[in-house]
């Protein structure tokens, strides 16, 4: 009978730094990370070991060897849960003007697979060091802050470390599980509502597809408002967006599927009345039937100097200038993918602090909307007089 797979672990934190353990002031972290790795690979589910977990007390390479520096990385990278014991020290580096080893497996990680990382803050923080290091330091506290990823409470001791890393680790543990499931509802394309959305014509299948975006805001609070009940005020970080649903029910490349979509929010002022005096935006969410590139959203802005992101759920781009904002979710095959889809899209905008800043562009654009709309008004009454 095979071993079953274990779910992989890497533990991230300075070693050779002072915090109090079993009553002794002067503990070291590597001894709590070795105790924290055993009791962890001593879990089982069902008489079988749960965890896998490396910590780089188990490496051969010296620290500060330039291989221990890519081994670590590496093992960020391999792991399915990267716990990070956060003190706000860098950790060393391979030599001057780069960031330190702690640093470096946090963007791996970040960069990576965020919803991998977890992190647990051990109070006090480590005193600022001094020189290059201080600023490393510095660096690498600005950082974590930025993404705003603690977990749970302060730690205070080797002993509520342990625990809150085995109660952090189970959570873990059961929201990939839900992702899991999610992602299996999704099936396949040759089958079920897969099947039963390609054989639609364009227009049906594109009906499907807004009814659907519209469904899933719905269920998260959205509210359709307007005559043609198409668009959808949303609640986010304390104020009233209006989302416009948009579908593409083929491939990206063929114009005919993108008809009526195409740069959209050049006729965002025709909303000036749904918009009111209470919703911003407007904000452009456009399920694609199948994937989209970079530059294929790019050329529906019009222009390359933009923000452009690719996450989980497709492409997300933003103009600065015009504060137009659009969300392409791509693979919308059926009903569950575009479920699936808008899922993601929030999961994302809560990982990186982002209802804020949509929330402003949003507010900036409403403005901008309404300016647009009564210069028209000025110009149709000119053109009647």
């Amino acid at each position: 009978m095979p071993t079953p797979p274990r779910i992989r672990v890497m533990i991230s934190s300075r070693n050779n730094q002072e915090f109090p353990y079993k009553k002794k002031s002067d503990a070291l972290l590597s001894d709590i990370r070795t105790v924290l790795a055993e009791q962890l690979e001593a879990e089982k589910l069902f008489g079988e070991p749960l965890f896998e977990v490396w910590i780089n007390e188990v490496a051969p390479a010296a620290e500060g060897d330039e291989n221990i520096w890519e081994k670590c990385r590496n093992e960020v990278r391999r792991a399915d849960v990267v716990v990070v014991l956060y003190n706000g020290d860098a950790g060393w580096a391979k030599e001057g003007g780069e960031i330190g080893i702690c640093h470096a497996e946090f963007e791996e990680g970040m960069g990576t697979a965020p919803a991998k990382v977890r992190v647990i803050r051990m109070e006090p923080l480590a005193k600022l060091r001094k020189g290059e290091d201080r600023v490393r330091d510095e660096l690498f506290r600005r950082e974590v802050d930025r993404h705003k990823q603690f977990t749970g409470r302060q730690c205070r001791n080797g002993e509520e470390l342990i625990d809150l890393c085995k109660q952090t680790l189970r959570e873990a543990t059961a929201e990939m599980a839900r992702l899991g499931v999610r992602e299996a509802r999704k099936g396949k394309y040759y089958s079920g509502g897969a099947l039963d959305w390609s054989r639609l014509d364009f227009r049906a299948r594109q009906r499907e597809m807004r009814s659907v975006l519209h469904t899933a805001l719905e269920d998260r609070g959205g509210t359709l408002v307007g005559s043609d009940r198409e668009c959808i005020a949303f609640p986010l970080a304390g104020d009233k967006v209006l989302m416009v649903c948009h579908a593409i029910p083929a491939s990206f490349s063929i114009p005919e599927a993108r008809e009526g979509v195409s740069q959209a929010f050049l006729r965002d002022h025709e909303l000036v009345s749904v918009l009111g005096k209470r919703n911003l935006g407007p904000v452009h969410l456009i399920a694609c039937h199948k994937s989209i590139t970079e530059s294929q959203a790019l050329r529906q802005l019009g222009f390359p100097d933009a923000t452009l992101v690719a996450p989980p759920f497709g492409i997300f781009v933003a103009d600065d200038i015009q504060k137009a904002q659009l969300f392409f979710l791509a693979n919308c095959r059926d009903q569950t993918a575009v479920i699936n889809q808008v899922q993601r899209l929030f999961d994302w905008i809560e990982q990186v602090d982002g209802a804020p800043r949509l929330v402003e562009r949003a507010a900036a654009r409403a403005r901008i909307v309404q300016a647009i709309a009564a210069e028209q008004v000025v110009k149709s009454r000119r053109a009647g007089a």
